[in-house]
């Protein structure tokens, strides 16, 4: 009887071990099923905060400078002095011309060759050949030179440019324009993001 009695001890407990460990599965299950759910609500609500009428549009190509001044024209108005440099001609998906005024600058000279400006600059010209209208991007330009920027050649540079104002089919549309010089041909390359409302 008391070997009985052992016994069934024995398969309770087996048998409370073999429901402790379901009910950790269950549990376990229930977690994560919980936390995908989160997941999916969280994308669903950032997805449904996003205006469905913007479109961003990744951008690229190549421009140059106007220096002989028969491409571009004078700069806008209410943009006289945007003339620190002759414009860029602006080629791939922004076609137009790209005019700059430098607000600050900083030449260590050589030997360190660095120069850095900001300003602000203004596009005027069309989107993918369909927006048209006029941005206006700030500035951050980073570059080397030996042996310095007013006696030298470029070794490298680039520079930043956030949107922060617009008009035409550009009003209210955010993004950023980065350019590279090519030293070797004296293009510019660009590449960004542009989002329209």
């Amino acid at each position: 009887m008391r070997e009985v009695a052992t016994l069934k001890a024995d398969a309770a407990r087996a048998d409370s071990g073999i429901r402790t460990r379901q009910a950790v599965r269950l549990m376990r299950t229930t977690i994560q099923r919980m936390a995908l759910l989160g997941v999916l609500v969280s994308g669903l609500l950032v997805a449904l905060a996003t205006p469905t009428s913007a479109a961003t549009d990744q951008i690229s190509g190549a421009s140059y400078y106007d220096t002989t001044g028969e491409e571009c024209g004078p700069p806008p108005p209410g943009y006289e002095d945007f003339t620190t440099y002759p414009p860029l001609v602006m080629t791939g998906d922004l076609e137009g011309c790209w005019y700059t005024r430098v607000d600050a600058f900083r030449d260590n000279g050589a030997p360190s060759g660095v120069y850095m400006e900001s300003g602000q600059e203004v596009f005027v010209g069309t989107l993918n050949g369909e927006e048209e209208g006029i941005f206006v991007t700030s500035y951050r330009f980073e570059s080397k030179w030996t042996p310095d920027v007013s006696t030298g050649s470029e070794v490298h540079g680039r520079c930043q440019h956030p949107l922060v104002a617009g008009t035409g089919d550009f009003a209210g549309a955010t993004g950023r324009v980065d350019f590279k010089d090519d030293v070797t041909t004296g293009l510019y390359y660009y590449r960004g993001h542009i989002t329209l409302e």
